[in-house]
């Protein structure tokens, strides 16, 4: 798979991951390996660490907990979503728990007060998790990013999971391989709606 059809396919998978299908540990190996090599600010490399969550008690515990934010969310704004989106969410956070490989990105200290630090911090962890995103793709599996514990639920997922109290979740990802390959290209806006020269939106082209 060249790297443009990898970059435009890796879709966010939620209703076509096979839950039924055990994912090998040297495949994950690979995709962090790559992981790995993600741009990142500084020192703050070095503070990056991924958790796999294989255990069954535990992803039914994460799961549980997923779902009590995820559900009060959608009581309140669901409305708001597009149907097809809200229940692609809903199908994998319902079968959270049958998910092969429970990836959670983490980060060794909290997130900075200031926007710019923040941007160091963050930044410095995204480029990571959407290499191995690609990574995965790339080897037939698919991922999406499901953090609804984080709202409310950081700690208690923490304790399931022995995470030091100074150590960040920074996400949460399903993996599992995907039930096809032929993902597409998603419509998105047009560049000439989305960039802008010099000025905010001003066009780049005035033609």
């Amino acid at each position: 798979m060249d790297a443009e059809t990898v970059l435009t396919t890796t879709r966010s998978v939620r209703r076509k991951l096979d839950l039924d299908r055990d994912v090998p540990q040297d495949v994950l190996d690979d995709c962090l390996r790559i992981a790995q090599q993600a741009p990142a600010a500084g020192s703050l490399a070095a503070q990056f660490r991924w958790l796999l969550v294989r255990d069954a008690g535990a992803k039914a515990e994460i799961a549980a907990y997923s779902r009590a934010t995820a559900e009060a969310s959608w009581a309140k704004y669901g409305h708001l979503v597009e149907r097809r989106a809200l229940e692609s969410a809903q199908h994998l956070v319902r079968t959270l728990e049958r998910v092969p490989v429970l990836a959670i990105p983490c980060m060794i200290g909290r997130p900075p007060a200031d926007a710019f630090s923040q941007s160091a911090y963050f930044g410095s962890a995204y480029p990571a998790i959407w290499s191995f995103q690609l990574a995965l793709r790339a080897r037939g599996l698919g991922s999406s990013i499901c953090g609804y514990h984080l709202q409310d639920h950081e700690a208690a997922v923490a304790a399931v999971l022995g995470i030091p109290a100074e150590v960040t979740q920074i996400s949460l990802l399903a993996v599992a391989y995907t039930t096809q390959r032929d993902f597409r290209p998603a419509a998105r806006p047009d560049l000439a709606s989305a960039v802008y020269l010099d000025a905010w939106e001003r066009p780049v082209s005035t033609s």
